[in-house]
């Protein structure tokens, strides 16, 4: 039998400060609350706009240097996998939630947009474990995009 694949990739925009806490046993944990935009038509041929909101969560090391440098408003790339967990609410009802498992982020947006580290220097080696987190220069092409 074949394995499955579960990936995702999304570009888009922090909704809101991100949330760094800590488990109870002291590991990282930082949420974050991305926005998808999509432009299409409409059958009656107007431009419209809907927007998708994600859950991204990001563990460990990573969770801690990315919490130093994004903000409200930063532009990312992020790649992860879809993991759904379930919990009871304080009423006894069965609660549901999907959210991202990020495993890469970029920043996105060069010098000319203003960047997109809330005007954050950029990250320093000591800052990060090298776990997979790419830095993600300001400098990029088309061939850098991942599709």
């Amino acid at each position: 039998m074949a394995e499955g694949l579960n990936k995702v990739m999304l570009i888009g925009n922090l909704g809101q400060q991100p949330e760094l806490r800590s488990t109870s046993s002291g590991q990282s944990v930082m949420t974050m609350r991305l926005a998808t935009n999509e432009r299409f038509r409409t059958r009656d041929g107007e431009w419209t706009d809907r927007t998708e909101w994600h859950t991204v969560v990001v563990w460990g090391k990573r969770a801690e240097g990315l919490s130093k440098i994004v903000n409200k408003g930063t532009h990312l790339y992020v790649e992860g996998k879809l993991q759904t967990r379930q919990w009871e609410d304080r009423e006894g009802q069965k609660r549901y939630t999907t959210e991202i498992v990020a495993y890469k982020i970029l920043l996105l947006g060069g010098k000319k947009s203003g960047g997109g580290n809330g005007g954050a220097p950029p990250p320093s080696d000591e800052d990060y474990d090298g776990g997979g987190y790419d830095g993600g220069s300001s400098d990029f092409s088309d061939d850098d995009i991942p599709f």
